[in-house]
């Protein structure tokens, strides 16, 4: 049990290593060693869990869909309401967490890798935000929340668009990936989307929005055991 529960901690230390490695330089940019050492684990280790670059970039675009998963998870809230909170953790998680940044670029149609190892296209990350945002917004719009002159079409298009501009901005400054822009653009759009006499059921702000510690990664990998070499041992360098 500890031999695998060592291989697991050293697999999760070497999708972290390699998303900030992927986030900070790019996929091409980025090396197996590099990220081998990164994550202070010996370069056995790495090959043991990951064969090539491309299964270890599938690997981080998989925990990414998995944090995703969790940002649009059901919520006892209205759905704009659950519209608003995921917003806020989906901004977050791109300020704080490398990893869902790097699954998202290496997960997107435009993406480094492209496509998994098996030949079948990457998780596109984006779409399947955007497909979440429009299934929230079409039961929204079921439910008779959304202002009679106002369409599901319109409002889905106004959330993807503005989630996808903060990520964007974000990238070069990060304070457009704080609570404030995000909150100012609900305060805006909801009386346009729910009518002013609704605006009262909602908060812009997010209703215990953040993902805290949850879909974090592991610490720094130890020796992979099974046949994968011994780690390096050293301090885990953080960017």
């Amino acid at each position: 049990m500890a031999k695998q529960e060592r291989a697991i901690r050293t697999r999760n230390a070497l999708v972290e290593s390699a998303a900030a490695l992927f986030d900070r330089d790019g996929f091409e940019v980025a090396s197996l060693a590099t990220i081998s050492a990164r994550a202070g684990v010996s370069s056995g280790a790495l090959h043991f869990h990951f064969p090539s670059k491309a299964e270890l970039a599938d690997a981080v675009v998989a925990a990414a869909g998995e944090r995703l998963v969790r940002i649009t998870r059901e919520r006892e809230a209205l759905p704009l309401q659950t519209l608003i909170d995921a917003s806020h953790e989906l901004v977050e998680g791109l300020r704080s967490d490398a990893v869902l940044r790097a699954g998202f670029a290496l997960g997107s149609a435009n993406g480094t890798t492209g496509r998994t190892t098996a030949g079948a296209p990457a998780a596109d990350l984006r779409r399947l935000w955007c497909a979440w945002v429009e299934s929230v917004v079409a039961r929204a719009e079921r439910e008779g929340l959304l202002a009679p002159d106002v369409t599901a079409e319109e409002v889905t298009a106004t959330v993807v668009a503005v989630a996808a501009g903060h990520a964007a901005l974000g990238h070069h400054d990060p304070s457009w990936l704080e609570r404030a822009p995000l909150t100012r653009f609900w305060t805006l759009l909801l009386p346009r989307m729910v009518g002013a006499a609704r605006v009262g059921l909602f908060v812009a702000s997010g209703d215990g929005a953040g993902s805290g510690d949850e879909g974090q990664g592991e610490g720094p990998g130890e020796d992979a055991g099974e046949d994968g070499g011994e780690g390096e041992g050293g301090p885990v360098e953080r960017s």
